[in-house]
């Protein structure tokens, strides 16, 4: 049996929620005004795509420092087809990983990103279940 993470999500009135984290951190996630919030929190789906750029990006960070690259900056971008039809999910989804630096070691780079695509991010292969994904490597000098 693997491990279990619990979520508890509290409802804080009108439409929005706080939900804790194990990181001891709380979020807020709310609806924006068209559809009866504030705005004043995070939008659920949007932050899947959050959650899929921060766990691929905590994976290449770190094969960035065991492989001992230069990398003065590196920053993703995740662009996400919603579907029209309820219930509205992404049905295709294109991850940018952007690397800047005077120094960048191309294939060590492109091996970093393969390697948490197909293999560390957990995230990645839920997402796998449900969207089309294309993944773009590029270089900024």
């Amino acid at each position: 049996m693997g491990t279990t993470n619990h979520i508890s999500t509290k409802w804080l009135g009108k439409m929005a929620f706080e939900s804790n984290n194990p990181s001891g951190l709380n979020l807020r996630i709310d609806a924006g005004p068209d559809d009866g919030g504030e705005g004043s929190g995070l939008r659920p789906k949007a932050l899947m795509l959050s959650s899929l750029a921060g766990c691929s990006g905590l994976d290449v960070a770190s094969l960035i420092k065991k492989m001992k690259l230069e990398v003065d900056d590196f920053h993703i971008e995740t662009i996400a087809n919603l579907t029209d039809e309820h219930p509205k999910y992404y049905d295709g989804v294109t991850i940018e990983y952007h690397f800047y630096g005077d120094n960048l070691r191309e294939d060590k780079l492109r091996k970093a990103v393969d390697l948490s695509i197909e293999k560390y991010c957990g995230v990645m292969e839920m997402f796998r279940r449900f969207a089309a994904l294309e993944v773009k490597v590029l270089f900024h000098r």
